[in-house]
């Protein structure tokens, strides 16, 4: 069996500049071909509730407490008109079992001042771990 070639004819037409094909190949870097997937088993996702309005913290300071609401609703309103000044005035608040408050960052804005505030609540202890380190006889 016999071999057969064919050649092709060279073009003696040339193309104007600017129009060459470029040829373009991906090339892996040593790090996306080093890089591993990660696996996290701590993910808690935060899902909001429903927003909690100064009328139904009321009722529930009402309910908790057992006082009557004409006297609980000025002693919130009171409470939270402090906290909102402290917080103003960059105070960082420490009220315990609600947390340790700090501004991080204020902002004035056209309607008022934006906030971004951190917050670090305490695990909550056992019914029967004490607070202080001494015994009650000593």
């Amino acid at each position: 069996m016999a071999k057969t070639t064919t050649t092709r004819a060279k073009s003696t037409t040339r193309k104007p500049a600017g129009t060459a094909r470029k040829t373009t190949t991906k090339r892996k870097t040593a790090s996306a071909a080093a890089a591993k997937p990660v696996v996290v088993n701590e993910a808690k996702p935060v899902v909001a509730g429903p927003e909690m309005k100064k009328k139904e913290l009321i009722d529930m300071v009402v309910e908790r407490s057992g006082i009557k609401k004409r006297f609980a609703k000025p002693t919130v309103e009171a409470m939270l008109a402090v906290l909102g000044e402290a917080l103003d005035e960059g105070r960082e608040l420490n009220l315990r079992p609600f947390g340790k408050m700090k501004v991080q960052r204020a902002k004035e804005v056209s309607n008022g001042k934006v906030m971004n505030v951190r917050l670090r609540q305490p695990k909550k202890q056992p019914e029967g771990a004490k607070e202080g380190v001494a015994e009650a006889a000593e």
